[in-house]
């Protein structure tokens, strides 16, 4: 995988210019972006049309949690929209999540999206558990629904690169991990309770890292995202 095929920019924008705007001048150095639910609600398929048109991949992050019958529903229609990859909640359960795979199996689009499930959010820890009576310690639960995940037979999971590790080692390489809450050395934390830097992300077993704010926000996206890519290619060496 080349080194920008790891990197994923998160398009959380409220107005479509600035998305606009976003995917023209990262276009050169970036390839994939990710259509959150914020954005899609907003902007609809408008905005997958012009990642289209750039001729970039889609991550669409609608983190489908439904009764079976409607996630396959959903899943069918998101694959008619050929994106890169597309996510379900694994806490919805094995019913669910198979669901969610014979929807991709329903649609007639012979470009089939890798499907994986969300495990714990990233901006969540312990004390949050609790108050949803998730027992026992944030690892446990994410290698859990990560493993469900598997057995259900979805491509991978996201979850936090804290948690990269131990999901590779009872996983597999072969199941894909996709990392939320990276931020570049010395940058803002913002909400997220387990944040870590590229370098550590891939270290710990992470394929694809979701990158969001640190660029939008940045007051050069293009120099910030290249950091980023050094950051990723330089970890590459390393490991």
């Amino acid at each position: 995988m080349k080194v920008k095929d790891k990197l994923i920019v998160s398009l959380d924008v409220d107005h479509f210019d600035q998305a606009f705007h976003f995917v023209n001048i990262l276009s050169p150095v970036v390839d994939c972006f990710k259509v959150g639910i914020g954005p899609y609600t907003a902007f609809g398929d408008k905005l997958l049309d012009l990642l289209v048109a750039k001729n970039k991949k889609v991550f669409l992050d609608l983190k489908f949690h439904d009764i079976p019958n409607t996630v396959k529903s959903a899943v069918k229609a998101a694959t008619d929209k050929n994106i890169f990859m597309l996510n379900v909640h694994a806490l919805g359960g094995a019913k669910m999540l198979l669901a969610a795979r014979e929807g991709i199996a329903a649609s007639n689009n012979k470009n089939k999206p890798l499907l994986i499930a969300v495990t714990i959010l990233t901006s969540m820890h312990r004390d949050d558990l609790k108050e949803i009576n998730l027992t026992g310690d944030t690892e446990n639960n994410v290698l859990n629904l990560a493993n469900l995940a598997q057995k259900s037979g979805l491509d991978g999971v996201v979850a936090s690169a804290q948690e990269a590790a131990i999901i590779k080692q009872y996983c597999g390489e072969g199941f894909i991990i996709v990392t939320p809450g990276i931020r570049p050395k010395e940058s803002s934390l913002d909400d997220q309770a387990r944040a870590v830097t590229p370098e550590d992300a891939l270290k710990n077993g992470a394929d694809f890292l979701v990158v969001g704010r640190p660029i939008l926000k940045s007051l050069d996206p293009i120099a910030t995202t290249q950091q980023i890519l050094k950051e990723i290619e330089h970890a590459n060496t390393q490991f």
